[in-house]
């Protein structure tokens, strides 16, 4: 059973960093597509920054470009989110998603129909 939990949420004052932490119980010969969504109330949930696990490229949001880094300990089963920058926009509950296990990924952020294994979501609260 495929699990994903989030950790690392928590108030800031804009300018300032936290970094997201999201551990993976999944098979370890299988390869998944793992990105960090977002969302308010109110709105949908909106991609944040995604990669696969069995390596390539990153895929940012352009709302976060520049001082958002995805990143992954294989080994660890787990992936991050740094989070640097921060400013009152970037308040939201951040969700941890997984695809089903693919070969490649997606060739893009994706969108959250694209995953099927999602967290429970950690809350991220920047003040001006």
């Amino acid at each position: 059973q495929e699990q994903l939990t989030e950790s690392g949420g928590g108030s800031v004052q804009a300018g300032g960093s936290l970094r997201l932490s999201c551990s993976a119980s999944f098979h370890a010969y299988s390869t998944y597509q793992m990105a960090w969504f977002r969302q308010v109330p109110g709105k949908e949930r909106e991609g944040v920054a995604a990669r696969f696990s069995g390596g390539g490229p990153s895929y940012y949001a352009d709302s976060v470009k520049g001082r958002f880094t995805v990143s992954q300990d294989s080994a660890k089963g787990t992936l991050y989110l740094q989070m640097d920058s921060l400013k009152p926009e970037d308040t939201a509950t951040y969700y941890c998603a997984a695809t089903r296990p693919r070969v490649r990924d997606l060739g893009a952020l994706g969108e959250e129909s694209q995953y099927a294994y999602w967290g429970q979501g950690t809350q991220v609260t920047v003040s001006s």
